[in-house]
């Protein structure tokens, strides 16, 4: 796609569009539960030139690396063509579910080799030794089932943690919570990652729909999905968020852009570092977030969007 924009996943040899499609929605979480149309969503996202895709293990339970893996196939998508990118679950995490875990995927995508294995939340409940799990990891990548380590969730102290176990490669991306509106992951998290050369790859970079203009403080319906009891949809806080919504639409007019086109290419411009992953129920939707790429807001724009997120109080304390 002209105006598609693409660059290396950290320090990897991986060349990666600069947004990619997330696949969460491919399970009942988000309810895309049709083959056909993952389908035609992962074909729309290929046609427009995004390469890279992020699904996980419990994302329907193996159903969206089933949905991928068979759609790649299906659509004759040449394997060295894109980039998949998965993770697995803190539950998993002990070394021989590691192997098992990791060969399973293999089976549902469809596939010689992982691109990109994430461990996707620290096993905090489960008291497994940073070092089991990642150096299971490292031996997966000597034995060619996977490319690259990547973390999700991880805070600074963790990605150290796990960092210092690998001997002989290191991780490239750190999968966070990050978008216009939560922007914790600022503060220490994409710092440390710009110092060590990784990645951020930003989960929920539209909060989840809340800045892409769908809805306002008056229309807030009662949502079905994983959106039910997300704090940003409060009353309280979504009045908050409006505020900053407005602004996104207003800079969106002078580009012939959209809200969500805006807090993408924001997120694309607030460092080298973060690729945003949003997620598409509709192909239309994945068009939608293709176009926040090829193009550039002015620094007065991006500043006046920063300063009204600044602005923002976002309070989890909803009950």
């Amino acid at each position: 796609m002209a105006g598609m924009e693409y660059r290396r996943l950290g320090k990897s040899d991986l060349k990666i569009s600069a947004i990619g499609l997330g696949a969460w929605q491919f399970s009942e979480a988000w309810g895309v539960v049709e083959y056909e149309k993952a389908k035609q969503i992962i074909a729309k996202a290929y046609e427009l030139g995004i390469n890279f895709f992020d699904t996980a293990m419990v994302y329907g339970r193996g159903l969206s690396e089933e949905f991928l893996g068979r759609a790649i196939r299906e659509l004759g998508i040449k394997r060295d063509e894109i980039v998949i990118a998965t993770k697995i679950p803190g539950d998993f995490l002990n070394r021989d579910d590691v192997f098992k875990a990791t060969e399973r995927s293999l089976r549902r995508l469809q596939v010689d080799v992982i691109d990109l294995m994430q461990v996707h939340w620290p096993p905090a409940w489960h008291n497994y030794p940073t070092c089991e799990y990642m150096r299971a990891l490292e031996k997966l990548v000597h034995l060619g089932k996977i490319r690259y380590i990547g973390l999700s969730n991880f805070a600074v102290e963790l990605m150290e943690s796990a960092r210092q176990c690998l001997s002989t490669i290191d991780i490239v991306s750190n999968q966070v919570r990050y978008n216009v509106v939560e922007r914790d992951a600022e503060k220490e998290i994409i710092p440390y990652a710009e110092k060590h050369g990784i990645d951020i790859i930003a989960w929920s970079p539209l909060a989840k729909g809340a800045v892409t203009g769908k809805y306002t403080p008056e229309n807030l319906p009662e949502f079905k999905d994983v959106r039910a009891g997300d704090p940003l949809f409060h009353p309280d806080n979504f009045r908050e968020v409006w505020r900053l919504v407005k602004v996104l639409k207003k800079v969106g007019e002078k580009y012939g852009k959209t809200p969500a086109q805006v807090a993408l290419n924001w997120i694309i411009m607030a460092s080298s570092t973060v690729i945003p992953i949003p997620g598409a129920k509709s192909p239309e939707q994945v068009e939608s977030n293709a176009g926040a790429v090829g193009w550039r807001m002015s620094f007065e724009d991006w500043l006046l969007i920063d300063q009204v997120s600044r602005s923002i109080r976002i309070t989890r304390v909803t009950w």
